[in-house]
């Protein structure tokens, strides 16, 4: 009897464990190139690599980049439209994959690239705009007008990228007592103490960083451990490492470049993200490079060039690890597809499954839990 019940407990465990290992994988999309819903939902099996359409948006315009909710019942979205941009919220059914719309506002600057959100606010980067906004939550999930706005300005030694302020990225500290914004146009890291009680100063600047002039700093993620930040810019390839303590501060320790040995073509830097595991670094190129860059994080912070992958398609604007770790997807803006690749969780290298999704111009990549 005891061999049966134990037979039986380790098919429970087992079929408890494949469904654990399903995910839902959001993807946002540009809509005025190709025919698109807006946001896809579809559901992931991250033991077989295998995807299934759920479910998708109605006539979102762009809704390039999402942030979705900690409870996982909200997605906000940027609606990247010159402009004409808004940012937008929505319900989430994670079971259905259905998105139901809540409302949306005026984002207050052109072309807005990036966005966080917390129980309280929902903080957005407009690059054309230069500037940050941040909307309150209400209690149904939708977003107030904005409360605040921080103008960036300046400019940057390339005359064609950086003539004025481009803020591309906003995160969180891993504490929540920070917001980093990091701008391409003026080749600055922002630190700002966040306060997220407040009604119209939730963020205040701390301080800035300076990195390479003529550099564009895009996004940054932070180590497992938080002691350290990884940028990547956009404009030159360069990869910076960073210490970071709890009082906010950033520091340059070390320096390296995304380019293989010799390369001639056009860059234009990207994604950057860390393994679940907080094991290894990867980091997308686009234009004519179109990679993806795996790195080793060592214990005192610093990266080891593990290999370089082309991601088999072109304008890798975004790519996400799903939470186990087996696989890496990425996102292909101009080729119209989601390429998915097995990661070796031991190595961190990434191997083309062959596997698929067509998709029109997937730009934001999120994985949710169903």
């Amino acid at each position: 009897m005891k061999k049966i019940s134990l037979i039986l407990f380790s098919a429970f465990a087992l079929t408890t464990v494949k469904a654990q290992n399903k995910f839902n994988l959001l993807v946002g999309t540009y809509t005025n190139t190709c025919q698109s819903n807006g946001i896809y939902v579809y559901e992931f099996d991250a033991n077989s690599g295998d995807f299934k359409l759920k479910n998708s948006s109605e006539n979102v315009v762009s809704p390039s980049y999402l942030s979705v909710s900690a409870d996982n019942k909200f997605i906000y979205a940027v609606n990247e439209n010159g402009t004409q941009s808004t940012v937008s919220a929505f319900g989430y059914d994670s079971a259905s994959g259905k998105i139901n719309f809540l409302n949306k506002n005026d984002a207050l600057g052109a072309d807005p690239c990036h966005l966080i959100n917390d129980d309280k606010n929902v903080i957005v980067a407009n690059y054309s705009g230069g500037n940050i906004v941040v909307y309150k939550k209400n209690t149904d999930g939708s977003i107030s007008e904005v409360q605040q706005l921080i103008q960036h300005e300046g400019k940057g030694p390339n005359a064609a990228r950086q003539e004025k302020a481009h803020v591309h990225m906003v995160v969180f500290s891993p504490d929540k007592k920070f917001v980093l914004s990091n701008d391409l146009g003026l080749d600055k890291v922002f630190i700002y103490k966040y306060n997220p009680a407040s009604k119209n100063e939730i963020l205040t600047l701390k301080g800035s960083v300076d990195v390479k002039p003529g550099s564009g700093p895009r996004h940054l993620t932070f180590s497992k451990d938080g002691k350290f930040v990884y940028l990547v810019q956009e404009l030159d390839g360069t990869l910076t490492t960073f210490s970071y303590d709890k009082a906010g501060s950033l520091k340059v320790i070390a320096e390296t470049s995304i380019l293989p040995k010799g390369f001639k073509g056009g860059t234009g830097a990207a994604a950057i993200k860390i393994s679940p595991d907080g094991n290894f670094l990867y980091v997308s190129d686009r234009v004519d490079a179109n990679a993806i860059s795996v790195y080793k994080i060592l214990k005192n912070g610093s990266i080891e060039l593990v290999e370089q992958q082309s991601t088999l398609g072109k304008g890798p604007r975004d790519f996400s690890i799903d939470p186990t770790g087996n696989y890496l997807l990425v996102g292909h803006q101009y080729t119209n597809d989601i390429v998915i690749f097995k990661r070796d969780i031991a190595t961190g290298k990434i191997t083309d499954t062959g596997k698929r999704i067509q998709l029109c111009s997937p730009v934001g990549l999120v994985f949710t839990k169903i």
